[in-house]
């Protein structure tokens, strides 16, 4: 027999529990909304899987990803934000209240704040799908104690490939960087650490074409761009870190987006639907740090708490 589904009424709902969401949390709990977040499967987002933050205001000795997000959860809760571990499955935006629905339960909200942020993108390459979970990870923070001792590729140029490269060599015997260019897009602090770690090498000019393997991952087939040269590289391990895509298909003609799914928002945080506000990486394919997503997560709170009160 199939149980009814409770419909609850809310002022505020935050989909997502990053430093955008957590921020918005507070920002409208303080404002005496008792903000809903629906948190999806990781308090914390992207942050929480990064094992060391470097570069947020207040932690001169760094802090560690779990730590932050675990900060900003009791901040917001201190104030009587409520987190319910839950995913939103849809949306109706079309009127107010708005329409939440999850796996469990449908819930109405006259105002959203969307903060779903981005998943990690995949090279679609023969292999990758087989081997996930056996020697394939998007996440070196999660997944790098299973690789002690052992050899790694990782894929990318950015800051999170350098990021996740140098903390995987706290427990691989060497980290092999792949990268289809000549020269890397990080920040130069993360390049100089990278070049100078005696575990990290780079293959340059380069893509990876098939991961081949028995029980797990042996080893990549690889291409140089500029040459057509065909080469192995084996390998115990592959990371890839070649960015994100937004988690905005559940918005997808009821929100005004750009062409890589990006949601486009004003100056203060606002979308195409008056009471919907969006923070976050969800609308922010340029900067994607903490600092600046949890500031957007509270000018989105603030926008929404003027809202509300100008709605009556």
């Amino acid at each position: 027999m199939n149980q009814e589904r409770k419909t609850e009424i809310h002022d505020i709902i935050i989909l997502g529990a990053g430093p955008a969401g957590l921020a918005a949390a507070l920002y409208a709990a303080r404002a005496d909304l008792n903000p809903l977040v629906l948190t999806g499967t990781q308090i914390g987002g992207q942050a929480a899987l990064t094992h060391q933050i470097e570069n947020y205001p207040g932690f001169p000795d760094g802090v560690g990803g779990v730590e932050l997000s675990d900060l900003f959860q009791k901040n917001a809760e201190r104030f009587g934000a409520v987190l319910e571990f839950d995913n939103a499955t849809s949306v109706d935006l079309t009127e107010r209240p708005f329409t939440v629905n999850t796996y469990g339960n449908t819930y109405k909200t006259n105002s959203l704040i969307v903060t779903t942020g981005a998943s990690p993108n995949e090279l679609g390459i023969p292999g990758e799908q087989e081997f996930r979970g056996r020697g394939v990870s998007y996440c070196g923070t999660c997944d790098g104690w299973f690789f002690k001792e052992k050899k790694v590729v990782v894929v990318g140029g950015g800051d999170s490939a350098l990021e996740e490269g140098i903390f995987l060599t706290r427990y691989a015997t060497s980290v092999t960087i792949i990268h289809r260019r000549d020269e890397l897009r990080a920040g130069a602090i993360l390049k100089e650490r990278a070049f100078n770690n005696p575990k990290i090498s780079f293959i340059w000019d380069t893509v990876v074409k098939e991961i081949k393997g028995d029980e797990g991952v042996e080893k990549v087939i690889t291409e140089n761009v500029e040459t057509g040269e065909i080469s192995e590289v084996a390998t115990d391990g592959f990371f890839v870190f070649i960015g994100h895509t937004p988690n905005s298909k559940m918005f997808k003609g009821q929100l005004e987006m750009d062409d890589a799914g990006y949601l486009i928002v004003d100056k203060r945080m606002h979308t195409s639907v008056d009471g919907v506000y969006a923070a976050g990486e969800i609308a922010d394919p340029h900067f994607r740090q903490v600092i600046t997503s949890a500031g957007m997560g509270a000018a989105a709170a603030i926008e929404a708490t003027h809202f509300l009160e100008n709605e009556g």
